[in-house]
């Protein structure tokens, strides 16, 4: 996947911590293309936009990227090629938030039945990256 093809970044956060998260730690991370941004191009510039999976099990994730194609491509002409899904760490991770998602296979298929590029973690975090190579928490 080229990301410098790509001009919108959708970041999926877990329902259930966004309720207690800002997605500070996220954003962050984006804008110094830190963890799971890393690849992203810094000269280029990309609109972000962050929603909940919706609560467990995640289906409303099909309904809200269904939504946000449908929008970008009918106001400003944008195809989804143009489109890019990141899943929060939340999701992905085990970290001090919950362990990761077990609903993450289904999820990426919805956002596959959507047709859109999928990629993994957003902030990683130096503390929760020790506990995982401790064995404290899981590998995910």
């Amino acid at each position: 996947m080229n990301l410098g093809s790509k001009d919108y970044i959708a970041i999926v956060q877990c329902d259930i911590v966004k309720r207690q998260c800002s997605g500070y730690a996220c954003e962050k991370a984006f804008t110094d293309r830190s963890g799971g941004f890393a690849a992203y191009p810094r000269d280029k510039t990309y609109r972000v936009l962050n929603m909940s999976c919706g609560g467990c099990c995640g289906k409303a994730v099909h309904r809200k990227l269904r939504n946000l194609v449908r929008r970008l491509k009918k106001t400003e002409g944008m195809g989804k090629e143009r489109i890019v899904v990141q899943l929060s760490s939340c999701i992905t991770k085990d970290n001090y938030h919950s362990l990761p998602c077990p609903h993450i296979d289904y999820i990426k298929s919805l956002i596959g039945k959507v047709g859109l590029d999928v990629r993994e973690d957003t902030c990683i975090n130096e503390k929760s990256e020790k506990l995982r190579a401790e064995g404290v928490y899981a590998s995910g």
